[in-house]
């Protein structure tokens, strides 16, 4: 049995979608909308787009939408059942315990209690006689007592089924030690413990949830840390070490590390920004969910080949986003542990605030590339830092960092500056012909944005989408007719789907997107907000929708396929028309 339909009326009608999207996005109100950057992808410009009225969101840049259930399923990485959990909390209500969402959330919360538990437990084993060598470790790290506990920092026996023992005896089942990722079945069928003889350091969710583990070797094993895999209620990507803490942190920036041991040695002397990624390179998901606590992050990666590697790739994420980035460079130690342990806290507070900018980092990372003596290395130089200088979005900045790499090479600045506005020309250029060919491609322009749906037919979608765009819109129309559309002759099965639900909700008048969040997939929802954010023109919907049914019955009768020449004339027939889009045609931000 599913969640009762009245509860998520009621729900929907207590959650103003607003308040829920401002508690993750900084929004501003231009006209009857709300506007902030996207959550769902790197950008600079806000092209997310809150409609109160409407009660949903959508990213004109990701393509990215629905109500705030949908939201919410997208933001904290849940399915449909714990995100009106959580929306039911906000808004002071209790699930109905229905077998559907009262199995999913059970398993979701066991899940978390087993890792919870685990955690005691590996903790726990410090105190044990075959932990000498963990907590002599601890101590050559220089870890206090209080540090240890304040991480919840532990030990895995070396041992095959310890663990797995430890839990069972608590209640937990095999498959659930499994599911948590804390053991790992054999080809013949046995499971045993993922950890075993490491160091533990549990990952902790920023709602205080313990999610996952890592763990180090204590001697020259490999592989030095092991991780634990994604699992219903963990995913690397989208998770951070110590961001639970880092996000109380009062300095104003956060630190971003390579690794545990860093990151809590920060901690440790004073620096409560720090974080680290999870065995992986920084990724974009990282990168917006640290956005959401600072606004400006210091990347602090070892000091060798492979941290200056990972600082540009973060760089490179990182700098689409609406944050200060810096690099900390660190002369006569490889990493912030060992920085502090050498020339200790007060130093590496002022390297903190002597730390370059991403772009004199870049900039000073090809100049060490080259010898400034040879002219032939000069030239490439200067052609390499035009490159980054010409990235840059502002006029000012451009200006100012052209000088700089003219004075570097020893050059004219106006040798520089010509250089800059070439390559800065030839990018944009280039940028434009891509999406010249993509706007001059029929087919391309007919399919919906993003790539997760593609149609077939791309003049049937066209109508189709008229058609849900109508029915939603003004459900009246289709009241009455004796040639209602026929889902079957829909060719795209995402928007025939849409469809039969919008139809299955028609009686009661205009549905609410939050409503269709537990019945279409979150790329239909998406495609559907998507579809409502075309501007339309109703007073002549009844012909609109007589002309869509015909196109809709040619198309699906249709043997023969259609030439990119009946494309591009159907396409601007759409755009031109009054009635199927608009006007124009053209996307209207309010």
């Amino acid at each position: 049995m599913a969640i009762p339909q009245t509860f998520l009326d009621d729900l929907q009608a207590r959650t103003d979608i607003v308040d829920v999207v401002s508690s993750y996005v900084t929004l501003t109100k231009k006209g009857n909308r709300y506007w902030g950057l996207c959550p769902f992808h790197s950008e600079k410009t806000p092209s997310f787009s809150v409609s109160p009225d409407k009660q949903m969101c959508y990213c004109f840049g990701c393509h990215k939408g629905g109500g705030a259930i949908n939201f919410i399923m997208e933001m904290e990485d849940v399915g449909f059942v714990d995100a009106v959990s959580i929306l039911a909390q906000r808004a002071g209500m209790e699930v109905p315990n229905t077998n559907e969402n009262a199995d999913s959330r059970k398993r979701r919360e066991r899940l978390f209690q087993l890792n919870k538990e685990a955690a005691r437990y590996f903790h726990g084993n410090l105190s044990q006689p075959d932990a000498q060598q963990a907590i002599a470790y601890l101590q050559r790290r220089g870890l206090s007592r209080r540090t240890v506990t304040n991480f919840g920092l532990g030990y895995a026996l070396n041992s095959w089924d310890a663990l797995i023992r430890a839990m069972t005896e608590k209640g937990y089942s095999k498959r659930e030690i499994l599911d948590a990722g804390l053991a790992v079945e054999s080809q013949k069928g046995s499971i045993y413990d993922r950890f075993r003889g490491r160091i533990i350091f549990p990952i902790i969710d920023v709602r205080g949830n313990v999610i996952g583990f890592g763990g180090r070797v204590l001697d020259d094993s490999t592989p030095k840390y092991l991780n634990s895999p994604d699992t219903p209620i963990y995913n690397k990507s989208k998770n951070l070490f110590a961001l639970n803490l880092a996000k109380r942190s009062k300095a104003g920036r956060l630190i971003l590390t390579e690794g545990y041991m860093d990151t809590i040695s920060l901690h440790q002397a004073g620096f409560d920004g720090a974080v680290a990624s999870l065995g992986t390179s920084l990724t974009p998901e990282q990168a917006r969910l640290l956005s959401r606590y600072t606004g400006e992050i210091v990347i602090a990666y070892d000091n060798d080949g492979a941290g200056q590697k990972a600082s540009q790739r973060a760089i490179g994420i990182l700098e689409k986003l609406e944050v200060r980035v810096r690099v900390l460079q660190m002369q006569g130690a490889k990493d912030p542990d060992e920085y502090i342990k050498t020339f200790g806290a007060d130093a590496f507070r002022n390297l903190l605030e002597q730390s370059e900018n991403h772009i004199d980092y870049r900039l000073g990372a090809v100049q060490r590339k080259y010898d400034l003596k040879v002219d032939e290395q000069r030239v490439a130089f200067v052609k390499e830092a035009a490159g980054i200088v010409a990235e840059l979005p502002g006029s000012v900045e451009r200006e100012v960092y052209a000088m700089r790499v003219a004075e570097t090479a020893g050059m004219p600045a106006a040798v520089v500056t010509d250089e800059v506005q070439r390559q800065r020309k030839r990018r944009l250029s280039r940028a434009r012909k891509e999406q010249e060919r993509d706007l001059l491609r029929p087919a391309t322009a007919m399919q919906p944005p993003g790539r997760s749906i593609r149609f077939d037919d791309p003049r049937s979608a066209a109508a189709e989408q008229g058609i849900i765009r109508l029915l939603y819109l003004d459900p009246g129309l289709f009241y009455g007719r004796t040639n209602v559309p026929d889902a079957a002759q829909f060719s795209s099965p995402e928007l025939r789907h849409i469809y039969t639900v919008l139809l299955a909700h028609g009686s009661t008048g205009t549905v609410q997107i939050a409503a269709l969040s537990g019945e279409l997939t979150p790329d239909e929802l998406a495609l559907l907000t998507g579809i409502i954010q075309q501007p339309a023109e109703l007073s002549n919907g009844a012909r609109a929708l007589d002309d869509y049914i015909s196109i809709l019955q040619t198309q699906s009768s249709a043997d023969a396929a259609v030439s990119e020449a009946d494309l591009l004339a159907f396409a601007n027939k759409l755009k031109e028309h009054k009635g199927y889009g608009g006007k124009d045609g053209t996307e209207r931000h309010e």
